[in-house]
């Protein structure tokens, strides 16, 4: 395959790559099989790898659109680009209209959250269903374990140490955050691959202090949930994750009136590869139970 870098396992991805030029970024993201429409958002620092064990499982039956953001996979950013949640949103929302999407389930996670929703509410029209797990959808100001997270690891000082320099997001939490199983060290090379030098590690320490500075666009995503409650969502939970654990799963089963909850026992934050196999058989059962 072409535009590949030299680090990219394609026996590990077996997918075609396609770019898109949305914003001025050049954005990867891969467009398998037919049917309703599952647009697969990561979070950090990951990127549409993440998905890959979910699209082999369910594009026999949708359309799995998987994306990277500017700075992150095989996706490169315009100059001037922040690694913003609310550019990465913009981003995300420009290749939507390219591609024509409507009738769209969102798979989000981590970052995935803010950004699929701040989307879904400001066209709630185009959206069928949702399918949620391990994030949130709301300001976490007052939250003091975010707020000393956030000024860590997105700090000019220690995030620069820990995260420029040592690639803490990818050594210790990609690693730590999957509790079912034991990354491959060929899997380890491909999250690290997006990110080998301390500049091209910058969107990764963007993210944490988005936390606390994209409040303005997750209060925006918290006001307008109403637009999207009416909505079936399946409540799909990593029950070992240390980030998002039951106050967030039971917000969300408060504010989706059509929710159903799926409960991935003893997987971790990246549930996408840590019990990807479980997680496929749980959307087609919630897709069945739709009718």
């Amino acid at each position: 395959m072409t535009d590949r870098p030299d680090w990219f396992d394609e026996s590990l991805y077996p997918f075609a790559s396609r770019f898109a030029e949305v914003e001025g970024a050049r954005v990867h993201y891969l467009d398998e099989g037919t049917g309703p429409v599952l647009l697969m958002l990561h979070g950090n620092p990951t990127w549409s790898f993440l998905y890959r064990k979910l699209v082999v499982g369910l594009r026999d039956q949708f359309r799995c659109i998987a994306v990277d953001y500017p700075g992150f996979g095989l996706s490169t950013a315009p100059t001037g680009y922040g690694f913003t949640a609310a550019e990465h949103a913009k981003v995300v929302e420009g290749l939507v209209d390219q591609l024509g999407l409507d009738g769209i389930t969102p798979i989000v996670q981590d970052w995935g959250g803010p950004i699929g929703m701040a989307m879904a509410v400001r066209h709630p029209d185009r959206f069928q269903a949702f399918i949620i797990g391990n994030t949130w959808a709301w300001p976490l100001t007052g939250n003091k374990t975010a707020e000393r997270f956030s000024s860590l690891l997105g700090g000019e000082r220690t995030g620069k140490v820990l995260v420029d320099r040592f690639n803490v997001f990818v050594n210790v939490f990609v690693r730590r955050g999957m509790r079912r199983r034991t990354p491959t060290e060929a899997e380890m090379r491909m999250w690290r691959g997006p990110f080998p030098t301390r500049e091209s590690r910058l969107p990764v320490r963007v993210f944490p202090r988005e936390i606390v500075s994209a409040t303005p666009l997750l209060r925006e995503v918290e006001q307008g949930l109403g637009k999207i409650a009416d909505k079936p969502a399946l409540l799909l939970w990593a029950d070992k994750d240390v980030a998002f654990r039951k106050p967030e799963l039971e917000r969300f089963q408060s504010i989706f009136f059509r929710s159903t909850t799926y409960m991935l026992r003893g997987a971790g934050h990246y549930w996408q590869d840590d019990a990807g196999e479980e997680a496929v058989l749980a959307i087609k059962d919630w897709w069945r139970s739709l009718g």
